[in-house]
């Protein structure tokens, strides 16, 4: 079973919408708007995106921009409530799955479920890589996984030669080049909505009529974060909110911890899971799931943002639910 193959890329269901583009001075203004009500120091600005590759944010390629899309592949109903474990995909397939020219880089980042074909169990997966026009890729990619018997954690870089996705993804994709994109910089959470919530809802209110899709990378320099980590699939059907929550695994994450993060203001019709952020602190061996920082008197959040033109579904579940989509 661990040698089972990624779904064929032409057997996939592909649906995708254009995405609303307002100048990025107009999100600049709504984001600070918003943020303010939620952090009492708040700085956004459009800037020309620095080198991503160096520290803290370590992303596979320098910038953000070019034929940006957002891609929500899979689901959460294939997790839960039991495991549909034949829901493989390869990230090598994103690109021309969402329409992305073969002469082109794309830079993938994001939150998924681990390849569990590589482990042969769950985890967490930190999706950063560069797929490259001739096929070779550039994997930054890492997975958490836990380890059952005591409730420990572990972070594992994954290799070149695998680039496979298990039930679920939400992804940010983009040629990788430099650009404007914008630039966030929050302290001192005084509001109850997390960093990525509190966009994406500032974004819903200020453009009411519109589907806006953000993608990007950003690092909690100071505070601790709550984050949680998936144990090994489920036997027993999880049914409801509290059955996910008590399956999973919880923890106090520190910083400097890089999350990258995908967010679209209003669901286009597509089922879509509204935000979806996962990160990693590499020096601590730390990574998983963002939730939200626990120590709101000192958090500082530094990241890096650009819109997407279009967002492509692919492989919807036919049986959908809302289950475990915090």
């Amino acid at each position: 079973m661990a040698n089972l193959k990624a779904l064929p890329a032409k057997d996939l269901e592909i649906e995708s919408r254009i995405l609303s583009t307002p100048p990025l001075e107009a999100v600049k203004s709504a984001l600070k708007k918003g943020l303010s009500l939620n952090f009492e120091d708040v700085e956004v600005s459009v800037v020309e995106c620095p080198d991503l590759t160096q520290e803290p944010f370590n992303l596979a390629s320098k910038g953000l921009c070019g034929n940006s899309r957002v891609l929500d592949i899979g689901g959460v109903p294939y997790l839960v409530p039991l495991a549909q474990k034949n829901k493989l995909y390869d990230m090598k397939d994103y690109p021309k799955l969402t329409g992305m020219s073969s002469k082109d880089d794309c830079l993938i980042i994001g939150a998924g479920a681990a390849p569990w074909t590589y482990l042969e169990r769950n985890a967490e997966m930190m999706p950063n890589l560069v797929v490259k026009s001739d096929g070779s890729v550039v994997q930054k990619t890492h997975i958490a996984r836990t380890h059952d018997k005591d409730q420990s954690y572990e972070l594992v870089a994954l290799p070149e030669s695998e680039t496979k996705m298990s039930l679920l993804g939400n992804l940010f994709l983009s040629n990788g080049e430099g650009g404007q994109v914008i630039k966030v910089t929050c302290k001192k959470r005084s509001g109850s909505d997390n960093f990525v919530s509190c966009m994406r809802k500032c974004l819903e209110k200020e453009f009411p009529t519109e589907s806006l899709g953000l993608g990007g990378v950003f690092c909690a320099k100071k505070g601790q974060l709550k984050i949680h980590v998936m144990p090994e699939f489920s036997t027993k059907p999880l049914e409801s909110e509290s059955d996910v929550e008590n399956w999973l695994n919880f923890y106090t994450m520190d910083s400097n911890f890089t999350c990258f993060s995908v967010f679209v203001s209003r669901d286009p019709g597509l089922d879509l899971r509204t935000e979806h952020t996962h990160g990693l602190n590499k020096e601590k061996c730390q990574g998983g799931h963002y939730h939200y920082d626990i120590t709101p008197e000192v958090i500082e959040y530094t990241g890096y943002f650009n819109l997407a033109e279009y967002c492509y579904r692919v492989d919807r579940p036919k049986v959908t639910h809302l289950i475990g989509r915090d």
